[in-house]
């Protein structure tokens, strides 16, 4: 509200939301109403101490670095207690500078979230005895996957009703994260009881999603970011291919510390596939690059449970997440399957993935040179052996060059600088180093690979893997 009363009072109109909306649908409302920028205020999944500012611009797309840089310019040359020009509320609706929206533009995106149905009966032909939880955790998506669902087709969902009440404290949960377990529980409890076939949760501003479903004893298992980026691909690739709409001109988009396994299965439909670094932005980017060329967006994602089915938003997108997904699930219910075992076909067919993630913490000033000195260390002594196999590529985004170890051959890396390392190993095992964006800290990203013969194998084969990254770890001092 603060925002539209600075910008009517610079003579700028300002769409102000009636209410809290999540954020994939600001992006949406940005390009649908002919708008310039966009502003939402959230703190995402994160307590509420790390309530930020996301600026987005005319293309639905978070500013870029650049774009970024000149606003911190502009925001230096403000004597914030002169330079800020303010009307009240009142004021700036009576001039018709601040105008309220809400329901319809709520509409005009539910209509087009169902319009990127795949298949359209897949819901209807299973929806008699086919069921699904979805909480919000008390946020931004108490209303409209609810709504999106209904509208799919689902009889039978079950919202986690204590958590259904919008509330910055989150007071079902410690942390209102879907990449926890503790956090799902409640939804996950409900989806036992109901017997659901797939459990579905938003973060609070709705653009991530999260996705618990149940083995074949009925014990749920959440995926990880890694696995819905996989599945939903799967899907969306697969069904793409049967209707005959693949020709050669689609491509997906993953970030640098997603799976591989991504990629193999897009590439295995003929489908084209770019990296790019952390942060949706960087998908938008080449969304919009790849535009002009005549080559159609079906799908992208990242590791920390951020996925965009199309390209209508221009930024992770829970909501038509939660709908590709309940869609998926109940296809997989049609054909006598599920996603748990889908995942594990999957990994017959590509090839085992298992990832890992360690965060460390380092607080204030003097934290922040601690992580700066750590990156200087991973690059001036760079491991040679991680895990019993010998590196054979360090990717360093910050100079911009990936070195072959084995052949000393130094070849330009096509993409924005970023302080992020990756050493990849001869038997492709993947470790990357970053700073993270938005807390104080350093991520360690690990990604381990072998081949799966048989499902009845898988037992096996996931614990032999959790070994490998538990001695990466050890290898690299992380424990």
């Amino acid at each position: 509200e603060i925002s539209a009363r600075v910008l009517a009072a610079n003579g700028i109109r300002a769409y102000l939301f009636d209410a809290p909306r999540p954020t994939p649908e600001l992006s949406f409302a940005l390009r649908h109403l002919h708008a310039k920028a966009g502003i939402n205020v959230t703190a995402s999944h994160n307590p509420n101490i790390y309530n930020g500012y996301k600026a987005y611009w005319e293309d639905g797309a978070q500013i870029s670095p650049e774009q970024a840089d000149v606003v911190s310019a502009a925001i230096e040359k403000v004597d914030i207690f002169t330079g800020v020009k303010l009307v009240s509320l009142e004021e700036g609706k009576k001039s018709g500078l601040i105008r309220i929206i809400g329901e319809e533009v709520d509409e005009a995106y539910l209509k087009v979230v169902l319009a990127e149905r795949i298949r359209p009966n897949a819901i209807p032909d299973v929806a008699d005895d086919f069921k699904v939880v979805y909480t919000p955790f008390h946020g931004a998506g108490y209303r409209l996957v609810p709504e999106a669902l209904h509208r799919l087709g689902i009889k039978h969902l079950f919202p986690v009703e204590e958590q259904m009440v919008i509330d910055g404290n989150f007071p079902t949960v410690e942390s209102p994260n879907p990449e926890e377990r503790t956090t799902m529980r409640m939804a996950i409890e409900q989806g036992m009881r109901e017997r659901a076939d797939i459990v579905l949760a938003t973060d609070p501003d709705a653009d991530r999603i999260g996705i618990a479903v149940p083995d074949e004893e009925g014990n749920y298992v959440l995926l990880n970011g890694n696995q819905t980026c996989v599945l939903l691909t799967y899907y969306i690739c697969r069904r793409w291919s049967e209707t005959g709409r693949l020709d050669g001109h689609q491509f997906v988009v993953k970030t640098i510390v997603t799976s591989e396994m991504v990629a193999e299965v897009a590439r295995s439909f003929g489908v084209k596939v770019f990296d790019c670094l952390t942060g949706f932005k960087y998908i938008a980017g080449i969304i919009r690059r790849q535009e002009p060329l005549g080559e159609k967006y079906i799908g992208g994602g990242e590791e920390s449970f951020g996925y965009l089915p199309e390209d209508f938003v221009r930024d992770k997108d829970g909501v038509s997440s939660c709908a590709l997904a309940a869609e998926a699930a109940a296809w997989a219910k049609s054909i006598g399957t599920t996603l748990y075992q889908l995942i594990k076909e999957l990994y017959v067919k590509y090839g085992f993935y298992k990832e890992g993630l360690v965060s460390i913490v380092r607080k204030g000033q003097e934290g922040q040179e601690e992580i700066h000195r750590m990156m200087v260390d991973w690059r001036t002594a760079p491991p040679k052996v991680i895990a019993g196999s010998s590196v054979a590529v360090i990717r360093d985004y910050l100079t911009g060059e990936s070195r072959d170890l084995t052949t000393g051959k130094v070849t330009p890396i096509d993409m924005e600088k970023s302080d992020v390392l990756q050493f990849i190993t001869a038997d492709r095992s993947m470790v990357s180093v970053r700073p993270s964006g938005t807390e104080p800290k350093i991520k360690y990203y690990f990604s381990v690979r072998e081949p799966l013969d048989a499902i009845d194998r898988y037992d096996a084969v996931g614990s032999e893997l959790d070994a490998k990254l538990e001695r990466i770890k050890k290898d690299l001092r992380l424990e």
